[in-house]
């Protein structure tokens, strides 16, 4: 049986390519190779912040994290290098997984699901259970009893923000209230 952290969730596991080869955290400069590594750190941080649940990556506070150094191999992803990466899933090419919060690129939303694709799971659950017509808070979505089993429980409130104004923009939705007391209204 595997080791669980005190809070019962599984340790992450990652890849060989993290664990075992030093060039990994170096950008390299065949542009191939650096597409292809740029594609792995992609995966990487997305499934990384999916199974810790983070949604928005501060460049500085996870520099020197298990992410982007390695003890083992001695080998670190530098913050210039991170702000590559994360400037590739920016852009098309990384199929948009992240955006930065500010332009001075200090943190960036990591899109492990972008808005749209909350914004979809927030239907289907609507839809599953009978939500249409009804007006929730949003805390009822993100820390509410009927949201347990959902991955979006527990999601930052900025991005369940951006999820409800795509439902808003499809007209499934209404958003009401002010910051700290903000409701919707399913359709």
């Amino acid at each position: 049986m595997a080791a669980t952290l005190q809070d019962g969730v599984q340790p992450f596991k990652f890849p060989k390519i993290h664990r075992e080869f030093p060039p990994f955290f170096s950008l390299q400069i065949t542009t191939s190779t650096r597409q292809n590594q740029l594609e792995s750190w992609s995966r990487l941080i997305q499934r990384y912040c999916r199974h810790h649940k983070i949604f928005q990556l501060s460049v500085v506070d996870y520099q020197n994290t298990e992410l982007f150094k390695n003890a083992k191999l001695n080998k670190t992803l530098y913050s210039d290098d991170i702000k590559k990466v994360i400037d590739f899933m920016v852009s098309p090419d990384g199929q948009q997984r992240a955006e930065w919060v500010t332009p001075a690129k200090a943190s960036a939303w990591i899109w492990w699901r972008r808005p749209e694709e909350w914004a979809s799971s927030i239907a289907s659950w609507v839809e599953e259970t009978g939500q249409k017509g009804s007006v929730l808070t949003l805390y009822e979505i993100v820390e509410g009893d009927a949201t347990e089993n959902q991955e979006f429980h527990g999601m930052d409130m900025e991005v369940l923000r951006k999820g409800l104004t795509v439902l808003a923009k499809q007209g499934k939705a209404q958003i009401f209230g002010a910051d700290d007391q903000q409701g919707v209204k399913f359709f």
